[in-house]
């Protein structure tokens, strides 16, 4: 099944809906057309987005179908027309596709905002100069952009997200998370299960209930702080790593772990007590806390390291 163009709604309804960035985001471009199109797809369908240079809202909401709502825009009309929005569509897949004309330069590109079931899987959710934010979704994601930012809200299912030169905020998830940046912070508010995060010149700050399925968590950065909350003892390792920068990691008062905490030309703080291994350091401290656990593994250089009691 193809897109019906001949369903439009107004531009302001659009901007209601999505924010009022699209003069942002088109830049120079002068021509715009909106587009709206309705497809049924059964709970637990899925729904892939590929996109360009614009962003992509994808909610969640109480109908067994998915409400696509947008504006392409273009720096001629001639470009706008060229231009297509094409949408293949089954009852348990919606695969939809900004469609560049072949051999064609140009201002150009696309912004969406989709309704979709409570429980889809968004199997492929891709765009680039442009931010991507999902909420609502009970199913798995896999999230990719560049040069824009990431949130994602209320999602029960696996995740990984993949960006550059954008920010990644996570709020309430349940299940795994991968979260891959580039010259962009990431903040977490909430994850419940498996957890890495990836980034370079940004700052990390997350916040871990249990870590899922054993693998260890993961949280790498460099040029950028990192803070750390453990609301829950971790049941596998916990390896963190930053240089130019401070490492704070919040944890229970029951915390029973192996520890290993190295910087350089800065201290080693904790508020528990440590059975030590070897001899104490300013930069460098390594023991057992109550009794031993998974291994907490924390590095920097130039940058302060501490350990703190919730």
């Amino acid at each position: 099944m193809r897109a019906d163009f001949g369903k439009v709604v107004p531009l302001a309804a659009v901007l209601v809906l999505a924010g009022c960035d699209i003069e942002q985001l088109t830049g120079s471009a002068r021509f715009k057309e909106d587009f709206h199109y309705n497809y049924r797809l059964k709970p637990g369908g899925r729904l892939s987005v590929e996109n360009l240079n614009g962003s992509i809202a994808v909610h969640s909401w109480d109908q067994d179908e998915v409400e696509i709502t947008g504006t392409k825009y273009a720096s001629s009309q001639a470009l706008l027309d060229a231009l297509k929005i094409d949408v293949a569509a089954t009852d348990d897949f919606i695969q939809i596709r900004t469609v560049r004309p072949s051999g064609r330069r140009g201002n150009m590109g696309a912004k969406f905002v989709i309704r979709v079931p409570g429980r889809v899987e968004l199997n492929r959710i891709t765009s680039s100069n442009g931010s991507i934010d999902v909420e609502g979704i009970e199913g798995g994601a896999r999230l990719r952009t560049s040069n824009g930012k990431i949130r994602v809200a209320d999602l029960k299912g696996d995740l990984e997200v993949n960006t550059s030169n954008g920010s990644v905020t996570l709020a309430n998830t349940r299940g795994s998370a991968v979260i891959k940046t580039s010259n962009g912070s990431i903040r977490t508010d909430g994850v419940h299960g498996h957890f890495e995060a990836h980034t370079s010149n940004g700052s990390i700050r997350a916040q871990i209930f249990g870590d899922g399925d054993g693998r260890p968590i993961e949280i790498h950065t460099s040029n950028g702080s990192i803070d750390l909350t453990l609301m829950e003892q971790p049941s596998a390792d916990v390896i963190v790593t930053s240089s130019n920068s401070m490492i704070t990691v919040h944890a229970p008062a029951s915390l029973a772990a192996q520890l290993k905490a190295e910087t350089t030309n800065a201290p080693v703080h904790t508020d528990f007590e440590v059975t030590i291994k070897g001899s104490r350091k300013k930069t460098r401290l390594e023991g057992t806390i109550n009794g031993g656990g998974p291994l907490i593994r924390l590095e920097t250089s130039n940058g302060t390291i501490r350990l703190l009691k919730l």
